[in-house]
């Protein structure tokens, strides 16, 4: 079976989405460690929840391109 160029582009935009969703959550978690807060802050003080802040932020970076 060959790939059509229509799976070609799906594939890549799976690829970008899904190098959006891991460099976000990594950038999430160093923004955890290195600036965040203690408590008082939503999303920093939490590391799950500053992972997946930045997992959906790099998504939504990696599916606008």
């Amino acid at each position: 079976m060959e790939t059509t160029a229509k799976d070609k582009r799906r594939r890549k935009r799976i690829m970008k989405i899904a190098i959006g969703i891991v460099i976000g959550g990594l950038a999430g978690y160093l923004y955890y460690y290195f600036i965040g807060c203690d408590g008082t802050c939503p999303i920093s003080s939490n590391p799950y929840r500053s992972i997946l802040y930045g997992s959906v932020m790099g998504t939504l970076l990696g599916s606008a391109f």
